[in-house]
């Protein structure tokens, strides 16, 4: 059997075009300032409200080292707050801030813009097909 090739391989491809769309979103971002962890961060903060840390890192794809520091500046810059879980005193929640609320507010036609594009680059059914492909391989 031949080998393949890196540049053939699926790990390769997913990576790439992770790579591409990241590179893309930061591009897109970088007008108003905005890191793509912060965004992500934003992101996942306003679909849920109120969120751990450790559930921040795991839907924004951030390691925790690294998402407490991104998370501090966050804090220092107004756009998100700390505050212990009313059920559990030991936990610690974090919440988007109403400057936090305005930049998203501001800036979530970026992710939108690109999911369109990509959508329409495929068709809407091929896309759907796509998610249902990459979920079945994450949870392989």
């Amino acid at each position: 059997m031949a080998s393949v090739r890196m540049k053939d391989q699926l790990a390769y491809l997913i990576a790439s075009l992770n790579r591409q769309l990241e590179e893309e979103l930061e591009e897109r971002l970088q007008p108003g300032g905005v890191p793509i962890e912060q965004f992500r961060i934003l992101e996942v903060l306003d679909a849920n409200e109120k969120l751990p840390m450790g559930e921040i890192a795991s839907l924004s794809l951030i390691e925790p080292p690294t998402l407490t520091k991104i998370v501090d500046r966050m804090v220092n810059e107004g756009l998100v707050y700390r505050a212990p879980d009313p059920e559990d005193r030991r936990r610690v929640l974090i919440l988007m801030a109403p400057a936090g609320k305005a930049l998203y507010k501001r800036l979530r036609g970026v992710s939108s813009a690109q999911e369109r594009r990509i959508v329409d680059h495929l068709s809407s059914d091929r896309a759907e097909e796509l998610k249902a492909l990459l979920r079945e391989l994450m949870r392989g």
